[in-house]
């Protein structure tokens, strides 16, 4: 679509893409970025016709987080950062709660709110160059993008203080290493192991796999009783679905499905 400057935004069938595309500037994230990607994450959640979102970066970084000479240019930093936060903030929520699959192909450094993005996929894969940092005390700055969510709950509370505090830098096999990552693969790859993740998921159950994400989001704010009951409902809903009786009547005549 050609309405978008700092990001490329493709839709085709079930599979939408999005590019961080500041290319000179490491895909650093400024407001016009921010707002791009909120519209975007807002068009892939809105439109039933979108099962997959690919996100990744263009260029040797997926991005190095927010712009900081940006920030430096401002005439109120406070307000500039407080604006471009909350823009932030709206395209990550979009993305993580949208129906789609959001994958990941981390195609380079990914740093600060870089690195809150790419750890936010549903599936996340890496090129073995890529490499991880928080980097935000070392300006003086605080998490943001969601990294405070998703990083305890992926490696737990000790590692997310070590990579905040430390600002410790992490290759991909690292990455891998501690649960940030599903995969990592050659740099060459990246996009082929991507875009075949994206087609699997494309003729795959979107309500099924919309499921999945709802029930692990909500999973941490109830008790056993609660999640039980939340995975009722959602499993009764997706077996009167046109998707969940294709899968059963499938399975029972032993051939492939072929869902909506």
């Amino acid at each position: 679509m050609s309405d978008y400057e700092n990001i490329l935004f493709e839709h085709d069938g079930p599979i939408a893409r999005i590019t961080l595309n500041r290319p000179n500037a490491a895909n650093g994230i400024d407001q016009a970025l921010a707002e791009e990607l909120e519209r975007a994450a807002t068009y892939c959640s809105e439109d039933p016709a979108v099962k997959v979102v690919v996100l990744t970066g263009a260029g040797r970084f997926f991005s190095a987080g927010g712009d900081v000479r940006a920030m430096a240019a401002s005439d109120d930093t406070g307000a500039f950062i407080a604006k471009l936060a909350d823009t932030l903030h709206r395209a990550v929520s979009a993305l993580a709660r949208m129906d789609a699959l959001l994958i990941v192909g981390v195609n380079g450094t990914a740093a600060g709110a870089g690195m809150s993005l790419a750890v936010a996929g549903d599936l996340v894969v890496a090129a073995e160059s890529a490499a991880f940092t928080m980097a935000y005390t070392k300006i003086g700055l605080s998490p943001d993008g969601g990294a405070s969510y998703y990083l305890p709950r992926l490696i737990g509370l000790r590692k997310t203080q070590e990579l905040m505090l430390t600002n410790r830098t992490l290759r991909a096999a690292e990455a891998l290493d501690w649960g940030l990552l599903h995969r990592v693969v050659a740099d060459d790859e990246l996009t082929g192991a991507v875009e075949a993740l994206a087609q699997e998921f494309a003729a795959g159950p979107k309500a099924s796999n919309a499921a999945v994400k709802k029930l692990l989001l909500v999973s941490g704010q109830h008790n056993l009783e609660e999640q039980l009951n939340t995975e009722a409902a959602f499993i009764t809903r997706n077996a009167e679905s046109e998707d969940g009786q294709e899968g059963i009547a499938a399975f029972t005549g032993k051939r492939a499905p072929k869902y909506a």
